[in-house]
């Protein structure tokens, strides 16, 4: 089967990339296999039209719209390979392979989650990542940000916009420097530098934190930012990657093999639903763009 584009992955960035180039009358099929990244999370939040949408009928709606478009395929399976060039590309699809001249990456990252005793099974549940996302069902909580790079440091201080009850944990890992001491307590930010012994739940929800020594803190929810890495269909193309691991684009969203277009969290640590489906439509517009001038010039349309 040949396709124009082929999207491997069907959260909101490839799902808005396949409306994109549907409507753009393309031939696209889109490839959408295994759970979700945010398979933890309960609703789509901070998303204008679908806040509080269920991830599941949020993928549900967007699906059903794409049937309006003969053109766009969809197939619950996994893209296992990509090999070939800019206008021949084949793409192993479960037990076939498909040909298209371009590809769009959607696929999302890996969360490498700590291993701190408890964290697994409350990720999503009382561990967010975005307050922005989240922060508006937990206000005025106690909150809790693990930060375990320097970077992540100032972060505390930024939750105190949903919470006056704000603890910096630092898991005996990261070294604060006293600028930061002294603006964390100018902005009322409680420091805790012990190492993390296990998180506490109740009900299913976080209840405290217990540390190696000393005596536990009560607190309800936590931000923390995992490290992330690429599925290993990202990694066995050999993109080049940025000092974080995030997939290098040009301002076209082109990787450095030309032909193979990213969106989504592959490029970028800030991550919601909103700005992946905003990426997946900029993407596929770039696409389209470079590939209809293609065709157009040379005869094929």
């Amino acid at each position: 089967m040949n396709y124009d584009a082929v999207i491997v992955g069907g959260g909101p960035a490839g799902l808005a990339g396949a409306l994109t180039l549907g409507r753009a009358r393309k031939r696209v099929l889109l490839c959408d296999f295994g759970p979700p990244r945010n398979a933890r999370a309960v609703q789509v939040q901070n998303f204008v039209t679908r806040d509080g949408t269920p991830p599941a009928e949020f993928r549900r709606i967007a699906r059903e719209q794409l049937r309006a478009y003969p053109n766009v395929d969809i197939k619950d399976q996994r893209a296992d390979a990509i090999s070939g060039e800019r206008g021949r590309f084949d793409v192993v699809v479960g037990d076939e392979t498909v040909h298209a001249r371009r590809v769009l990456l959607c696929t999302g990252m890996i969360d490498d989650l700590p291993d701190i005793a408890g964290f697994h099974e409350l990720w999503g549940e009382s561990i967010f990542a975005c307050p922005y996302c989240h922060g508006w069902e937990v206000q005025d909580r106690r909150f809790g940000l693990l930060a375990t790079d320097p970077e992540t440091l100032s972060f505390a201080i930024f939750l105190r916009g949903w919470s006056r009850h704000v603890t910096l944990l630092t898991h005996g890992v990261v070294t604060v420097p006293p600028d930061v001491r002294s603006s964390l307590q100018a902005a009322d930010v409680h420091l805790d530098e012990r190492p993390i012994a296990r998180l506490r739940a109740e009900d299913d929800h976080l209840a405290a934190i217990e540390f190696v020594e000393g005596n536990a803190i009560e607190l309800d929810v936590l931000f923390a930012h995992p490290k992330q890495r690429q599925v290993p269909l990202v990694r066995s193309l050999n993109l080049a990657l940025d000092d974080k691991g995030f997939v290098r684009v040009d301002d076209m969203r082109e990787t450095s093999v030309p032909g193979i277009y990213v969106a989504g969290d592959l490029i970028t640590p800030a991550q919601s639903a909103v700005l992946a489906a905003a990426a997946g439509m900029f993407a596929a517009a770039a696409l389209n763009r470079a590939l209809t001038i293609e065709l157009a010039t040379g005869g094929a349309l």
